[in-house]
């Protein structure tokens, strides 16, 4: 058994880490769609386009790994957090396909390039807003009885779930402003250090607004977060959010490139260790943890064996592709 509870937790981080890994890559993906409609029509929003073009469709590598790998790994947490979300997760697929599709058209069908645009940005939005509304959904509590899911079709909705996901949507907006500003240069470089400055007030100001409610959600999360001695651990992430806010604000008054998006990132990841200190060992918050719902013993080893070959090649592939494209962006069309 004591094995056994060593596997479900290994597969956590395994799961854990191609979540995070989609978020930020594929977060400053989503955040330049965002911000689409901010750049004028022409050489700016060419340049944003193509500042993504070489790695846009491989960042999303890691949200199969996490979907499927949850499937896998914990079957029983899929059935309950997937009826839970459903309107949510088609949300996010078919904002995922507009987006894809509208990539490829704006260059083949310039005719209508307006409309591949709106549909670029829309897509965008609305894949960020499911994602984010269903990371509230699920951190405030989804209701499960008999080990399946029971509540309703909306209870994914919420004020909290809401705040979430307006949260993510500026957030992802800091990501891709902060990767214009290392990736472009001239007027867009300039227009997306004045976009990151007030969207990075914004997404301290959502995570402030997030970590203040989540305390309140339930007891549990309470004392993991202010009882003794841990809350000599727990404030730590806090504090370090504070002085990396400052380090973002300090390097972009300071005209660098490339620290305001590895910030970002570190923002991010602080994000994520609160989320992980809120809810571990749970994968169905207050209800199912992982070894409740992980797949048996053998069927885990097996996957792991897979697991360990695969995903160091995908980790080399996605890294020796960053490393191939890591210059400046030009405004020549992508094909």
């Amino acid at each position: 058994m004591l094995y056994n509870y060593d596997l479900a937790t290994v597969w956590a981080f395994i799961i854990a880490f191609a979540i995070f890994a989609y978020v930020v890559m594929d977060g400053f993906d989503l955040g330049i769609g965002i911000l689409f409609p901010s750049f004028p029509v022409g050489e700016e929003r060419d340049q944003a386009m193509n500042s993504i073009a070489p790695v846009w469709d491989g960042n999303e590598t890691w949200l199969v790994l996490g979907g499927g790998g949850l499937m896998a790994a914990f079957p029983l947490a899929y059935a309950v957090i997937l009826p839970a979300t459903y309107p949510l997760v088609i949300a996010m697929v078919l904002g995922l396909v507009f987006r894809g599709v509208a990539f490829e058209f704006r260059w083949r069908d310039p005719r209508h390039r307006a409309i591949w645009d709106v549909a670029f940005c829309v897509g965008s939005v609305v894949a960020t807003l499911a994602q984010g509304i269903m990371l509230g959904a699920i951190l405030q509590g989804v209701h499960v009885e008999g080990r399946a899911y029971a509540g309703g079709p909306l209870d994914w909705l919420s004020p909290f779930s809401l705040l979430t996901g307006v949260s993510m949507l500026v957030g992802y907006g800091l990501l891709g402003a902060t990767w214009l500003v290392g990736k472009t240069h001239g007027r867009l470089q300039d227009h997306a250090r004045r976009m990151a400055f007030w969207l990075a007030i914004a997404t301290l100001l959502g995570m402030a607004a997030v970590s203040a409610a989540t305390p309140f959600l339930a007891i549990d999360y309470w004392h993991r977060w202010f009882r003794m001695p841990g809350v000599l651990f727990t404030a730590q992430v806090p504090l370090a959010t504070i002085v990396f806010g400052f380090i973002l604000f300090w390097s972009l008054k300071r005209g660098r490139e490339r620290l305001p998006f590895l910030v970002t990132l570190t923002l991010f990841g602080l994000g994520f260790v609160g989320l992980g200190i809120s809810i571990f060992p749970y994968i169905v918050p207050r209800a199912l943890t992982i070894w409740d719902t992980a797949a048996p013993e053998k069927s885990q080893i097996f996957m792991l064996v897979g697991t360990v070959f695969i995903l160091p090649i995908i980790i080399t592939y996605t890294a020796w592709a960053y490393y191939v494209f890591r210059g400046k962006t030009v405004s020549e069309g992508y094909h």
